[in-house]
């Protein structure tokens, strides 16, 4: 496995789980220390707290900080959008597109003042005694 498929696997892992996420909600607002994030989070103890933030640190989520005993805590955010980038927006872009498309058509009442009828596309014959829609590919040859 290349690099680079590693790291955003560590990043997908890290994300899974969801007191990671509520993690990095928390440093997203601003840095934080250790002892702070485990006050945060009454339900995990100090180790469990620090067994996140390791899952987190080695996916680069979060760059740590010392200052003498002290551990503050950073999101890095990059990760997170090269994940972004790679995968989402991939999927995403056309699926927002046609959405842009259908509220620009909404909003210039394109589709105001239609009864059922005219956005019921299918013919009669392809109905069901109910009215709704059957697709062809989907009936029976029997019935």
């Amino acid at each position: 496995m290349s690099d680079t498929l590693a790291k955003t696997d560590a990043v997908w892992k890290a994300l899974a789980e969801p007191t990671r996420r509520a993690v990095l909600d928390v440093l997203a607002r601003r840095p934080h220390t250790t002892g702070e994030l485990v006050e945060r989070f009454p339900d995990l103890c100090r180790t469990a707290v620090m067994k996140h933030l390791d899952v987190l640190e080695a996916a680069g989520l979060l760059v740590v900080q010392r200052e003498g005993r002290v551990r503050w805590n950073h999101l890095d955010p990059t990760p997170i959008r090269r994940i972004h980038d790679r995968w989402v927006s991939r999927h995403v872009a056309g699926v927002t597109s046609a959405l842009s498309r259908l509220k620009a058509h909404v909003e210039s009442g394109g589709g105001a003042g239609r009864d059922a009828r005219s956005r019921d596309r299918t013919s009669p014959a392809s109905r069901t005694k109910g009215g709704r829609s059957r697709s062809p590919r989907t009936r029976n040859p029997a019935a």
